[in-house]
């Protein structure tokens, strides 16, 4: 089929647009670019003047484009770093590469109250020829983006820095470090004073208007040292914002202060009179809240330094930083006060003060460990004996915190307890031995946490010191042996074998007996200071050499020794001392005599004692002494088995004690009205301060003490 012939005079209908000319589409462009874009264009000759700006770049300068063009940047705009801009424009104009994403801070008339950031980029404009015939900048306002994107950096770092540890002033300060410089020029963290004891925050502490300043943080350090001699405490009058936020728990942005403010007018706080000395023009006070329990109160100021005041946006940021930090610092404060009361508890386990007895000179130290709530399961104790002897324990246990607390309450009371039962060394710790798995039973049988489980694996050394014989009696339970002191200054670790730890099942523990001269220094220690000694060879020649110094006390020789081993510690260790210089009981102190096994011998016998009592100046103690003695001697030939000694003791109280070769237990009673005897050992409890019973090898000894004041009771009065 055939194309119809054109019809002459008539045309073709077709829907195409008529195609533009190119150059009216570029000049379209241009004009859009210039008038509609919301981007800043900038066009720079080739001598850096502007020479064409869109209406973008007007707003964004707040300087009519009509003052500009024609002029360089630094001409119109002196709030710029024309330097960096213009540095950065001529080396595009000279190499022809593009710089993208250039960020640029400043102040413009647009906004001459605060910074804005600005993102550019930069492109030579080159002719057909290739001429370079200027630069063009692209300009964004990026303000908020920067800004938020400091504030999640600084939220980040605060994250990071904020309760690195546990100590409330310490997280108070590394709060103050992450707001100076990041939001202000100085700032503050006070805190009531219960909070940086350690102690629970109570609504009603809110109400109160003094504070402690527990942490600091300025850009120089001479308003740093205005604060410093101001002081911690801190009284603010009523009307003033730190007043108000600790009462109402609101934070408040104060954007201009100065002396014609009230509040600062008539304010005595030396605090806010020594900062308006260096220019302080915008604070806000932000309270640290926890669990809904107001713990203090953060101040934030910004000086002359900064002429920019604290906008609302600026309090919402603190506060969400604030909050964060408050958490931390009660996370402090709980675990100061949860340490303060593991640490008091085992302290109060320990021998605060020394015990009544002449034996021994006795010195303790104790530094707790810093790495976990309370101290680790170091314990000592020193327990005075019958025969004016005295008991030293020290042990170890495997536990921290109240896990220790708890089990060296346990095995504390029963040394205590097994103590007074006179035993040797060897059966105390074959009786802790013995006690550690039923303890352990109990504590699962009663479904609780299997808290003491930690006694099992623990030390122990248990010594007896006789200030009459010199003789010391030990037993360890894997524990560390005591180092001695002779008088001339020669140390050595004593020959004890370390057995196994309690708990274990091995009941047998070796005892090993040494002779002590009169003024020879015992120092018991725990694992922790072990350790030391032999990580450092330094340290062992040090502490040999402290504790070899007999002409100081006993207590400044664990001073010295335990200041010398405290920076070697482990931060989960702690250190235990216990240091005993001996003393020793000469014979004018002591009687002793043989008796023959003979009731004929016992109206003798108490005639020696009251002959003795005499040479004392104890005449006054002669009636009760000679009941005990009689009926203690009357009962040694009637029950016990010769040999039969009486001994006679002048220490601290008057000690009688009647040793003979059986092993029969005496038992008290009260006698009946027609029972004929039964009553002896009843009337020398009645005459005596205490007695009791006590067991060796050689059989049995039964003593009395007395007061050395005359204490016996009137019905036994001559």
């Amino acid at each position: 089929m055939g194309v119809p012939a054109e019809t002459p005079g008539r045309h073709w209908k077709t829907d195409a647009p008529a195609r533009p000319v190119p150059r009216e589409v570029d000049l379209a462009i241009l004009d859009a670019l210039f008038t509609q874009s919301p981007i800043g264009v900038a066009v720079f000759d080739t001598q850096l003047r502007l020479v064409r700006a869109n209406p973008a770049l007007e707003r964004m300068h707040g300087v009519p484009n009509a003052e500009l063009l024609g002029h360089r940047l630094g001409e119109v705009l002196p709030g710029l770093d024309v330097a960096e801009i213009e540095g950065r424009l001529a080396r595009v104009l000279e190499t022809g590469l593009s710089v993208v994403g250039t960020e640029h801070r400043g102040r413009t008339p647009a906004d001459p109250s605060r910074d804005h950031v600005w993102m550019t980029s930069s492109f030579a404009l080159t002719g057909q020829d290739g001429r370079r015939l200027g630069v063009t900048d692209l300009v964004m306002d990026v303000t908020d983006r920067h800004r938020a994107r400091e504030r999640l950096a600084l939220l980040d770092e605060a994250s990071a820095r904020i309760g690195t540890t546990l100590d409330v002033r310490r997280t108070a300060q590394e709060l103050a470090d992450v707001l100076v410089p990041g939001l202000a020029d100085l700032a503050s963290i006070d805190l009531l004073d219960g909070v940086v004891a350690g102690e629970e925050a109570t609504p009603s502490d809110a109400g109160r208007r003094t504070l402690r300043l527990v942490a600091r943080k300025a850009c120089h350090p001479g308003l740093t040292e205005e604060l410093r001699l101001v002081g911690e405490l801190q009284e603010f009058p009523p009307d003033s914002p730190h007043a108000q936020t600790l009462s109402d728990g609101q934070p408040r942005l104060l954007p201009a202060v100065g002396p014609d403010v009230s509040w600062v007018r008539n304010s005595l706080d030396p605090r806010t009179q020594a900062l308006l000395t260096h220019g302080t023009h915008s604070m806000m006070v932000v309270p640290l809240c926890a669990r809904d329990i107001l713990l203090g109160v953060a101040h934030l100021y910004r000086t002359a330094a900064c002429p920019d005041a604290f906008e609302p946006d600026d309090l919402v940021f603190v506060q969400e930083l604030v909050a964060r930090a408050a958490v931390c610092v009660d996370n402090a404060r709980r675990y100061t006060h949860e340490r303060a009361a593991a640490v008091t508890l085992q302290q109060g386990m320990l021998p605060r003060s020394v015990p009544d007895q002449s034996a021994v000179e006795v010195a303790h130290q104790y530094r707790p460990a810093h790495a976990h709530a309370g101290g680790s399961g170091c314990w000592s104790d020193v327990i005075p004996l019958s025969g004016a002897r005295v008991a030293l324990a020290v042990g170890d246990i495997p536990a921290t915190g109240v896990e220790a607390v708890a089990c060296i309450g346990q095995i504390c009371s029963a040394v205590r307890t097994l103590a007074q039962l006179d035993l040797a060394p060897d059966e105390v710790l074959a009786r802790l031995d013995d006690m550690v798995p039923r303890l352990v039973e109990r504590e699962h049988t009663a479904g609780s946490a299997a808290i003491l489980e930690k006694l099992v694996g623990a030390t122990c050394l248990y010594a007896v010191y006789d200030p009459v014989s010199r003789r010391c009696v030990m037993a360890s339970a894997s524990h560390p042996p005591p180092v001695v002191a002779d008088p001339a200054g020669q140390v050595h670790f004593a020959d004890l074998p370390s057995n196994e730890p309690l708990g274990l099942g091995d009941p047998v523990f070796e005892p090993r007996e040494i002779e002590l001269a009169e003024g020879s220094t015992l120092v018991l220690y725990g694992q922790s200071l072990l350790a030391a000694r032999h990580a450092d060879r330094a340290l062992h020649e040090q502490l040999c050499a402290l504790i070899a110094q007999s002409r100081l006390s006993p207590n400044d020789i664990g001073q010295a020794v335990a200041d010398a081993v405290a920076p070697h510690l482990a931060a989960e260790d702690d250190l235990a001392l216990l240091l005993a210089r001996t003393r020793s009981l000469d014979a004018a102190h002591v009687a002793t005599w043989d008796l023959p096994s003979d009731p004929a011998a016992v109206a003798g016998t108490r005639s020696l004692a009251a002959r003795r009592l005499d040479q004392w100046g104890l005449s006054h103690l002669t009636f009760t002494t000679e009941l005990i003695v009689s009926e203690l001697v009357t009962n040694a030939i009637r029950y016990g088995a010769p040999p039969i000694r009486l001994r006679l003791i002048l220490d601290q109280m008057l000690i009688c004690e009647v040793s003979d070769a059986g092993s029969t237990s005496p038992h008290i009673r009260r006698a009946a009205t027609v029972d004929e005897g039964g009553r002896g050992l009843f009337l020398v409890a009645e005459c005596s301060h205490r007695w009791g019973t006590r067991y060796d090898a050689a059989g049995k000894t039964i003593w009395a003490e007395q007061l050395l004041t005359d204490s016996a009771p009137r019905s036994m009065q001559p």
